[in-house]
């Protein structure tokens, strides 16, 4: 490791030793940031953190790890994360709804990730197949951890906590979609909504899917108009960030065509680089730019090649890009960007 980060231990033997023991364990990548993890676990020891704390950590940290390589092997593969109701029970629509929709996604090529409890997240494994299904549970006394379509599955991940166990999903998926349910999936929820609208996650389609006559996002949404957006609590634009239906096709259809043409974003250098299957002629672009000034701090959108930084991680140099200032606050304004690129010209 040729330089030390900025953090360290403050003491320059420490600093060494840890320094000598990543060199003894080999060929490490991004050595700095190895460095800087074994300087967190020393700080805690130096802070006397009390043993209560540093379970916390430790756990956290462990979890993490094991599920990084749970899911590494699939990193290619798309997936969508299914929340519902533990309680659904397997004779209610819900869960046959569930059911076809999983079913559909394992055949378009996607994976399903669920929490691997019974319900709504059996459902999502029972229509996806075991072979195509991820399971996230939580460790809870009065709740069954797995379904008998997981059991012995390598693909199982195990949590202790709940917040480890949400990066997981947020971190993992590239679409969700919400059945009715209780505290959990509401929490789920707003969580998620939270995450993309301030850009914490990026942006994904995310799909409240209920039964034909039900009422339960027709009223949640009415909740939110009248008590969050009337009140000037979140803005008009933000519910773009959903799709509510009754049809698991239409589901499909909001999930898949995300990526019809976008595929992903990075920061690059203070600007939101948009990568995509194709570049959108002149016209489309100039239309572009008449419709989300709003959302650029300074300059234009316009076309721009990988960035170097983009080369050297492999970060899918042969996309075609589209690069702006964004105002890194209008997330919402965003995503109907994106909606735009998929679009036919």
């Amino acid at each position: 490791m040729a330089r030390l980060p900025r953090y360290r231990t403050g003491d320059p033997e420490i600093d060494q030793d840890i320094e000598q023991l990543i060199a003894k364990i080999g060929d490490v990548k991004d050595a700095d940031l190895v460095f800087e993890l074994i300087v967190s676990a020393v700080r805690l020891a130096r802070d006397r953190a009390t043993r209560g704390d540093l379970k916390i950590a430790n756990a956290a940290l462990k979890e993490m790890r094991y599920a990084f390589a749970v899911f590494e092997p699939y990193r290619a593969a798309r997936k969508a994360a299914i929340f519902g109701s533990a309680r659904t029970r397997r004779d209610d629509p819900l869960y046959a709804q569930t059911v076809a929709l999983a079913r559909e996604l394992a055949h378009a090529d996607w994976m399903v990730i669920t929490g691997a409890g019974p319900g709504i997240m059996e459902a999502g494994i029972d229509g996806a197949g075991a072979a195509n299904s991820f399971g996230v549970s939580i460790r809870l006394p009065f709740e069954a951890a797995t379904t008998q379509f997981l059991a012995d599955d390598p693909k199982l991940v195990s949590f202790r906590y709940f917040f480890t166990r949400k990066v997981t999903f947020v971190k993992e998926a590239h679409a969700f979609v919400l059945l009715p349910g209780g505290f959990g999936t509401l929490d789920e929820g707003f969580e998620l909504l939270t995450l993309v609208q301030t850009g914490k996650a990026p942006p994904a389609p995310i799909v409240l899917l209920d039964v034909p006559g039900g009422t339960f996002w027709l009223s949640w949404v009415q909740f939110v108009e009248r008590e969050l957006r009337a009140r000037g609590y979140i803005s008009p634009e933000d519910l773009h960030l959903v799709k509510i239906t009754d049809d698991a096709s239409v589901a499909l259809a909001e999930i898949t065509g995300f990526y019809r043409n976008y595929h992903s974003l990075r920061f690059v250098e203070g600007n939101l680089v948009l990568r995509m299957q194709r570049l959108p002629g002149p016209a489309r672009i100039e239309a572009l730019n008449t419709e989300f000034a709003d959302i650029l701090a300074s300059g234009r959108i316009e076309p721009t090649t990988a960035s170097k930084a983009e080369i050297a991680d492999g970060d899918m140099p042969d996309l075609a890009r589209l690069r702006m200032r964004f105002d890194r606050r209008s997330y919402s304004r965003l995503r109907v960007l994106i909606d735009r690129l998929n679009e036919p010209e």
